[in-house]
């Protein structure tokens, strides 16, 4: 069998696995900067998912003012092992810097990608169930958007009974995301 055989299938689970974790380091950082309510039970999730090795990093790195710097550096420690993994089973010859470069540009994807999905999320759960408190997802995600979102509906009032400050974010945020990229990963 080929060697490529099993490093597709593993270059997946690598992929999957540290992805899913990284965005629920992520989803921490995001719920500092968006002051979640402690008690909401996804809130809860995502810090017991996460307090392992944010406990262990906070012992040698201390906080910067309201930020948490032991997350943050767990966020680019997981990013940089990932990719790190990816370039070994890959074979692919890459510098120190261009390392560094993929790095920041992977967690910059992640963000627009977190970000975009919350927005989407936030529309879908306004025509589902516009006015009913019982989802816990709600409160956060509107926390969570409403930096970006609240700019846009005082520039752009609502069409008709239509809200498009989400479309036109979610735009904003792929036009970001086009003219970033190619900076940090050289491709332009």
């Amino acid at each position: 069998m080929p060697n490529n055989y099993f490093t597709t299938p593993l270059l997946f689970l690598i992929d999957t696995l540290f992805s899913i974790y990284i965005g629920l380091v992520a989803l921490r950082i995001i719920m500092q900067w968006a002051q979640w309510e402690y008690h909401n039970p996804l809130v809860q999730f995502i810090i017991r998912a996460t307090q392992l090795p944010v406990k262990f990093l906070r012992q040698f790195i201390p906080s910067m003012g309201r930020w948490d710097s032991a997350t943050i550096v767990l966020l680019f420690a997981l990013t940089a092992i990932k990719l790190v993994l990816i370039v070994l089973l890959q074979s692919i010859p890459i510098t120190t810097f261009a390392l560094i470069l993929w790095i920041v540009a992977d967690i910059f994807s992640l963000f627009i990608t977190l970000f975009t999905a919350s927005i989407i999320i936030q529309a879908i759960l306004s025509w589902v169930a516009p006015h009913t408190g019982h989802n816990p997802v709600t409160p956060l995600i509107s926390r969570m958007n409403a930096p970006l979102l609240n700019p846009i509906r005082r520039w752009l009032s609502p069409m008709g009974g239509l809200d498009l400050s989400p479309l036109i974010a979610i735009i904003g945020l792929q036009v970001l995301k086009m003219l970033v990229l190619p900076l940090l990963t050289g491709q332009y």
